[in-house]
């Protein structure tokens, strides 16, 4: 009777292992996912709590009584959250695609070494992640010089370009562009927008989805620009909204010992759920952008390829 390999040994024990191991992983990644996904579902399930089961019992996984109080406070502005659901939604939108195409242009000029002076604009580029002119020099040229005091532009421009967002196209067209699909370009007659339009982009759709995830949650959540800018009511963001909101519900709280203030207005406003709700709300839509990226990341590492 013939000797069994210690290799083939050895291999019969790493397959009765491997579904064991991949079972481990499976639940580890699930234990993850859930420790990530958790916070925003226990914020989600307090801010449908009614406030005074939050006063009696503090924080539960399951209230006592369910409630829709908090969203009904905060839709009490009527039209006007609605309004700036649609501004930080056109914003995003707009400012996002603008972004991508300026950062793209830039980062893939600074990246072809045929660019004679492409160590100029990257340093140009490098330098504004060192040094700025300030806030108020910047306040000045935004609404004297371009005039975008009260206008939408005045949300989308400033976050339009960011230094840090070309050198990562910059460094992710050097590495992942080949220059032989390049050169098959120039030798098929098209022009550098045609390389870059039909050629590049299609092949860069990882770092293009990644400048625009970042891109997309930096317009989302900036309240900064309209604090600065915006005094017109229908032009306020999301953000800049539920600031106004919670700075209201502060100055009553704080001033509450005030005789002017009731004692039924105090009661009737959810304080803790209020603030929960306005996390669901300015965080539930962004959310939901995050498979969309995640499809063009699959797509992106898919695309092409280039045989030597």
């Amino acid at each position: 009777m013939a000797a069994t390999s210690p290799n083939k040994v050895k291999s019969r024990d790493f397959q009765q292992l491997t579904p064991v191991w991949n079972i481990l992983f499976n639940v580890a990644a699930g234990l993850f996912a859930f420790v990530c996904v958790f916070p925003f579902l226990f914020v989600t399930i307090i801010s449908f709590t009614a406030e005074s089961a939050l006063n009696n019992n503090g924080y539960r996984l399951i209230p006592e009584k369910w409630s829709l109080d908090a969203y009904s406070y905060l839709f009490k502005a009527g039209d006007q959250l609605l309004r700036s659901y649609g501004v930080t939604i056109i914003v995003t939108l707009v400012g996002t695609v603008i972004s991508m195409v300026l950062i793209s242009l830039f980062a893939y000029a600074v990246s072809r070494k045929t660019f004679k002076y492409r160590n100029f604009f990257a340093f140009f580029a490098f330098f504004t992640m060192l040094f700025n002119g300030g806030m108020v020099p910047t306040y000045i040229v935004s609404t004297q010089l371009l005039g975008l005091k009260d206008s939408i532009w005045a949300l989308i421009l400033p976050l339009a370009v960011n230094a840090f967002y070309i050198m990562i196209m910059r460094t992710f067209f050097s590495t992942s562009v080949p220059d032989a699909i390049i050169e098959s370009g120039k030798i098929d007659g098209a022009g550098e927008f045609g390389i870059f339009f039909r050629l590049v982009l299609p092949l860069s759709l990882p770092g293009l989805a990644t400048i625009g995830l970042f891109s997309t949650l930096g317009y989302w959540n900036d309240w900064f620009n309209a604090l600065l800018y915006i005094d017109e009511p229908t032009l306020v963001p999301l953000q800049s909204m539920l600031m106004r909101i919670e700075n209201s519900m502060q100055f009553i709280l704080q001033n509450s010992q005030n005789a002017s203030v009731s004692t039924g207005l105090l009661q009737s406003m959810p304080q803790d759920s209020s603030r929960m709700a306005m996390v669901v709300l300015a965080t539930g839509p962004i959310v939901l952008a995050y498979p969309f990226f995640q499809r063009y990341f699959v797509q992106g590492l898919t695309v092409g390829a280039v045989k030597e």
